[in-house]
């Protein structure tokens, strides 16, 4: 994740990742959407979805990236906004694991 805001004006965030063939990478862009779509964030655009080498999502104040591996490595986009900072992701705690109580039956 990259912070433009001193770099560019078109967005002020840039997520970049990537899956390792077309059909990951439209998971990744259909579970983005639907994780954002439920907290009513709707993207202006989505392009690149039918070939899925990369599909741009944006969303006005972040535009995300999700590429194949080869066309990450190809179109190369950290090395293109280098000037930019990078955001630290922090990661997902883990789910919470429930437990089943115990119910209570009479014997008679």
């Amino acid at each position: 994740m990259l912070d433009l805001r001193d770099v560019s004006s078109f967005t002020d965030t840039l997520i970049i990742c990537s899956g390792g063939n077309s059909r990951q990478v439209q998971a990744i862009s259909d579970e983005i959407q639907d994780q954002l779509k439920s907290r009513g964030d709707i993207p202006s655009a989505v392009e690149g979805y039918t070939y899925a080498e990369w599909i741009l999502m944006d969303y006005g104040d972040y535009v995300i990236n999700i590429f194949t591996d080869k066309t990450r490595a190809y179109y190369d986009l950290e090395r293109l906004w280098r000037d930019a900072k990078s955001v630290e992701v922090p990661p997902e705690p883990p789910p919470v694991k429930r437990t089943r109580k115990k119910s209570s039956t009479s014997t008679t």
